[in-house]
């Protein structure tokens, strides 16, 4: 079992979404505390000072209609990262503000040494397609992604070398759906994320166009039908009663690893996070943490009742064989986790619709793509199995880091909304270790 730190409180700015930076902080102040003489206490008022709070938008607007999905992206505006703050006590300095000219949040190097995925990144994926599904067009996707790879060292991906490849949902690399700036930041963090984690993976993405589940549904069947065998959904909407049939319709695929964000707006059920037949992930804060043998330590991503995680009890999916938890009788979210919170969250190079640049992004839309990518690093799926069971097999092992601090709310049955020993809704299993609970 892994330690973990206190849920972090939240405080609201501006209409933006806030948290306290000198205890979201805390853990970073602890990593590095001495330096230049310096105690934790002393470097955790230092930020306090320096910034109230961390701010986020919303990529993607609320849909107003049934079986109509949003991206599940945040885009920090303001305050100081976990990842802006521990590289300030490195230094000795107060944290500054962010701007566009440098990453403010996560890079591939953190994200694979915060997973144990280091040694599988730099020598797995060669050949396996990642497929990230969205909504509508990113004219400057490509453009972007090479932007992201080459700061980081990355290898070249693009259409020339045959890494990347764009498709509406209907497979056209010519008849794309209309732009929208909101879905281009959802998609420049999903590509980001699978080349973060998978960086020998060739990448697909499939854009639909309109963010209507049948249209979604139908760009997820083009990428299987390109041959992907790991599809990233980072997006969710409502349950439905037309939630069965999508699910035999769009995500009833074996062999083929389909994971979908959990949802950002705390405990409850989102579709197609609810689907039997994919792996849901749900998502939590990240920060270093030297007095850990793992270096890092996790907790629910909470920022309110409203702002955190999704997890819940499905109203209409069957409950898949290998999820026996007791206190739900159909489908229970989630399955695993990955960071999402903001405030912890990752870089993400974007030009489309904003002043071109590095911006932090959090969410669930985060915690999908990494997901799918721990998934291609572990190798093909076995012939007619469906993985998100996987991590079921692995289950109290060292496999997964279990996260046992923090909530997204509040519920009857206290682990669909309460991290605990073992299985809760918010992060399932865990989050990886390695990509042994991701193989099968």
């Amino acid at each position: 079992m892994r330690t973990t730190h206190p849920q972090r409180p939240a405080v609201r700015g501006s209409g933006r979404l806030g948290r306290t930076a000198a205890a979201a902080l805390g853990a970073a102040a602890l990593v590095l505390a001495g330096l230049g003489g310096a105690t934790a206490a002393d470097a955790q008022a230092r930020v306090a000072k320096a910034t109230p709070h961390v701010s986020w938008t919303r990529a993607c607007s609320t849909p107003t209609k049934a079986d109509v999905a949003a991206c599940n992206a945040k885009r920090v505006t303001g305050g100081v990262t976990e990842y802006m703050a521990e590289k300030a006590y490195a230094k000795g300095v107060t944290p500054k503000a962010a701007d566009a000219s440098t990453p403010s949040g996560f890079g591939p190097t953190d994200l694979q040494a915060a997973y144990g995925l280091t040694s599988a990144a730099a020598s797995n994926g060669s050949g396996e397609t990642i497929a990230i599904v969205d909504a509508y067009n990113d004219p400057n996707a490509e453009a972007d992604l090479a932007t992201y790879r080459s700061y980081y060292g990355l290898s070249a991906c693009t259409t020339a070398n045959g890494c990347f490849k764009k498709v509406s949902q209907t497979g056209s690399t010519t008849g794309l759906p209309s732009s929208n700036t909101g879905w281009a930041e959802e998609i420049s963090l999903d590509l980001d994320m699978a080349s973060a984690i998978c960086p020998k993976c060739n990448i697909l993405l499939v854009e639909a166009k309109s963010a209507t589940m049948a249209n979604l549904g139908t760009a997820v069947n083009e990428a299987v039908t390109l041959g992907a065998k790991y599809v990233s959904n980072s997006y969710g909407g409502s349950e439905s009663s037309s939630d069965t049939s999508y699910d035999t319709s769009y995500f009833k695929h074996t062999g083929v690893a389909i994971t979908v964000s959990a949802g950002d707006s705390g405990y409850g059920a989102e579709y197609p996070a609810a689907s039997q037949y994919v792996t849901s992930v749900g998502g939590t804060a990240l920060t270093k943490a030297t007095s850990t043998t793992r270096g890092w330590t996790e907790t629910v991503w909470k920022t309110s009742s409203t702002e955190g995680t999704g997890s819940g009890c499905s109203a209409y999916d069957t409950k898949p064989s290998w999820q026996t938890d007791t206190g739900c009788t159909k489908r229970t979210i989630s399955d695993v986790s990955a960071v999402a919170d903001p405030a912890t969250g990752v870089a993400v190079y974007d030009s489309y619709g904003i002043t071109a640049g590095w911006y932090t992004f959090g969410g669930t839309s985060a915690s999908s793509p990494i997901i799918a990518g721990v998934y291609a690093l572990a190798g093909t799926p076995s012939t007619g199995s469906y993985p998100a069971k996987f991590p079921y097999t692995a289950a109290g092992t060292s496999a997964l880091n279990d996260v046992t601090s923090g909530n997204n709310g509040t519920c009857t049955t206290s682990y669909l909304c309460t991290a605990t020993s073992g299985y809760d809704g918010p992060t399932g299993w865990g989050t990886p270790e390695g990509v042994a609970a991701f193989t099968g």
